[in-house]
């Protein structure tokens, strides 16, 4: 079997997933070659960790590196685009974190472009770039892998077999991600990110369900498309002191705080996404199924395996117990095999099953940019106020 070499570009926390699930994927021979971070010491640490054998300071190198054959992308969204694009072009495969792309801001936008720039633009942008990435990937024998962890959660996949066996109706489909902000300081600001809560969190249980959707769709040898979107943002967290605030890491500049979309298919059944930056306690992340033959409850996060109780922090500061948990004292659930439970290993083993041996990522570029279009349109039907249709 062809050994796989990998680089990675980006040493945030999308670096420790892929990393952690690298190490994890059985049956295929992965060697790391390389890591890229704007910061060198950042790119070293990666290197360390997962034991890279190089790293850089400029993704380019990565890209000219011969050794390498898949680029696991983990930058920004506002870099996604351009590097793509760039990737392909030198003959690596792609895996690319969510979102997949978005609107950063042209010459000429008035600043902040959040607040400043009608969203019908911005879609309009957003469309063109689609296009312009779906030929680039069209027109090479290179694999794009959409990195929605979503998609590859056990439980999601074992709703998609049963949904398949028993030919179920889909009804109707509830998915949130709620959290307590981002700490990323660039989480804030719709020129870094592309928006708010919406397409940053969004993006994982409308990934999730438009995938759930077209496996019905799949198995019914029919085709089930968006019809329509109708979506509500805000910023709830505007009336509170900085005091009042000192929990939230949410410091929304020109985006959102809290999204919600609901979609109409074009078999008139619907689905609802929540997205909100200002839950404590964890991550909250779920979708549920409804049809006419079963109710299915997909708890993303593992939620009761393993519980713990402690009346002080110490000695645990090198403990994980949960995403986006703080403060470890008094009871909480542990994520136990997160990356497996999550969807982290599950992904990784498809894109790469899908190099060695040519065939089509689960999570591809299809799923990728319906699930952006639609994000956008939702954007478009909160600022104006009505139902977006297709």
């Amino acid at each position: 079997m062809k050994k796989i070499n990998i680089g990675m570009i980006g040493a945030g926390f999308a670096a420790h997933l892929h990393g952690d699930a690298l190490r994890q994927v059985p049956g295929l021979e992965i060697d790391l070659i390389s890591v890229a971070a704007t910061h060198m010491q950042s790119a070293k640490a990666i290197a360390d960790i997962y034991g890279y054998k190089k790293y850089t300071d400029n993704y380019r190198n990565i890209l000219s590196d011969k050794d390498v054959d898949v680029v696991i992308l983990g930058t920004p969204p506002s870099t996604h685009f351009e590097i793509v694009i760039e990737a392909i072009k030198a003959g690596k495969h792609v895996i690319c974190e969510k979102p997949l792309t978005g609107y950063f801001g042209v010459d000429g936008d008035e600043k902040p472009i959040g607040t400043k720039i009608p969203k019908k633009k911005m879609y309009k942008k957003v469309m063109e770039d689609l296009e312009i990435l779906r030929n680039t990937i069209m027109n090479s024998d290179k694999q794009f892998m959409y990195a929605e962890n979503y998609i590859y959660s056990p439980n999601i996949q074992k709703a998609a077999e049963i949904i398949n066996k028993k030919n179920s109706n889909i009804l109707f489909m509830k998915g949130e991600e709620s959290v307590q902000g981002s700490p990323s300081g660039f989480a804030g600001s719709w020129e870094k990110t592309g928006g708010g809560s919406l397409l940053r969190i969004g993006c994982h249980p409308l990934g999730g369900i438009l995938y759930l959707k077209d496996v019905e769709a799949k198995t019914k040898g029919i085709d089930i498309k968006v019809k329509s979107v109708v979506a509500d943002t805000g910023v709830i967290s505007t009336n509170l002191t900085l005091e009042q605030r000192k929990y939230l890491k949410a410091n929304p500049q020109d985006v959102e705080d809290f999204g919600t979309m609901t979609i109409t298919f074009t078999d008139e059944t619907k689905a609802t996404i929540f997205a909100n930056d200002n839950v404590l306690g964890g991550v909250r992340n779920y979708i549920e199924i409804f049809t006419n033959n079963s109710s299915l409850m997909c708890n993303i996060t593992p939620t009761d395996e393993l519980m713990t109780y402690f009346i002080d922090q110490d000695d645990l500061e090198d403990v994980y117990i949960s995403e986006k948990l703080e403060n470890k004292t008094g009871w909480n659930k542990v994520f136990v095999s997160e990356s497996i439970k999550r969807g982290y290993v599950n992904q990784m083993q498809d894109f790469l099953e899908c190099v060695v041996y040519g065939r089509q990522p689960i999570s591809n570029f299809e799923i990728a940019a319906e699930t952006t279009k639609v994000l956008y349109a939702a954007y478009i039907s909160d600022s104006e106020g009505r139902r977006v249709c297709f």
